[in-house]
């Protein structure tokens, strides 16, 4: 037998796009006059971790709610491993889902919490306690088999859910923001637990969420949406580092947002300032652009080197975060505030105080250029 595997691939030449595990063609659903998502199509490769992004109302909860099979498209349809399941009910779909409220039973135990959704599958009683002890062993749970979700923290209920929802073993794992009723500090711990949990077990993973670090920090690669459409989909780098379009930029972590015109020669005039952008990326058919610039690639002081974007700026004031400082700076000749993330010890080094008149460097290679101003 020839497999894939057996066949010479030459030099040179593009390795076979593998087939989706997860596919969606042309997703709309209307609610009555409204148009809660608009033509999403999307695939979802074996063993990834997909997050999808975006403010609320932007469609992203729908969008699972209808891979699961809870919510019915309006058009469009669905695949999993090859087949389609448009019209199949949740009950016959093959995934596990993480609600928000983790939505788990009071009056039974973490044990049969656990064992719910795979007592009534046949399964001899002796291979569903082995199940139930694997998983609660796998999410760090083995002594807490006996207890009720009341005595339970938050961050250990959401692991009750989370092994509730790998109980039956599915190909597909839905999360519906199933970090945001915890504190910060557990989300943390929690994202990295869950993340490493998807690797091992290998299983395909759709996550819905509006923290954009968790995005960041869990995904292969994110699905920002908004107003019902996808906008980007990439890596976390590409789309923090590359965004598509401003809303991407301005999402995606914080950012810094100029509105300036098109010069000759990749410049950009942004008030009574010409800064100079990287080769082409001033190739476009409107005069007007934005200008978007991430506070941590603005230079300050000695830092700054030797840049053509160089922009005298007076600090009004430091904001300490902590590891670092924001610097929130007035920049001669610019309408627009700037914002400038620097260490505490870069803060230190240059004695940096509210008053002070500062250069700043903004890279042209780290500046992002939009056609129009959409705000």
């Amino acid at each position: 037998m020839v497999t894939l595997a057996d066949v010479p691939v030459p030099v040179g030449a593009a390795m076979p796009r593998p087939e989706a595990f997860l596919r969606l063609v042309d997703i709309a659903k209307q609610f009555g006059r409204f148009t809660a998502l608009h033509g999403i199509s999307l695939e979802v490769f074996k063993g990834e971790f997909i997050c999808c992004v975006g403010p609320s109302g932007c469609g992203k909860t729908t969008l699972l709610r209808i891979i699961a099979g809870l919510d019915a498209q309006t058009t469009g349809q669905v695949f999993q491993a090859g087949a389609e399941i448009s019209a199949l009910p949740a009950a016959r779909r093959d995934f596990g889902i993480v609600f928000q409220s983790y939505a788990l039973f009071p009056n039974l135990t973490v044990a049969r919490n656990v064992a719910f959704g795979i007592e009534n599958r046949g399964l001899a009683r002796l291979r569903v306690r082995e199940r139930v002890a694997e998983l609660l062993d796998l999410v760090g749970l083995a002594e807490q088999a006996d207890k009720f979700p009341a005595q339970l923290s938050g961050g250990q209920q959401q692991r009750v859910a989370l092994a509730r929802a790998l109980a039956p073993a599915p190909s597909l794992l839905l999360l519906d923001e199933p970090l945001s009723a915890l504190d910060a500090q557990v989300r943390a711990r929690l994202r990295g637990e869950i993340r490493a949990l998807q690797r091992r077990l290998g299983v395909t993973t759709v996550m819905v969420t509006h923290d954009q670090e968790e995005a960041l920090t869990m995904a292969d690669r994110i699905v920002v949406m908004a107003q019902g459409r996808i906008d980007q989909i990439g890596t976390p780098e590409q789309v923090y580092r590359h965004p598509a379009t401003p809303f991407v930029a301005e999402f995606l972590g914080r950012m810094n947002v100029l509105p300036g015109r098109r010069l000759p020669g990749d410049r950009v005039a942004v008030g009574d300032v010409t800064l100079h952008c990287a080769a082409g990326a001033c190739e476009g058919t409107t005069e007007t652009v934005t200008l978007c610039i991430r506070p941590e690639d603005i230079a300050i002081g000695r830092a700054s080197g030797d840049c053509a974007n160089m922009v005298s700026a007076r600090v009004e004031r430091l904001e300490f975060m902590g590891s670092y400082y924001t610097a929130h700076l007035a920049p001669r000749g610019i309408a627009a505030p700037l914002e400038a993330d620097l260490s505490a010890q870069a803060v230190r080094d240059l004695a940096l105080r509210p008053g002070e008149w500062v250069e700043a460097a903004l890279p042209r290679d780290r500046l992002r250029v939009f056609f129009g101003w959409p705000r």
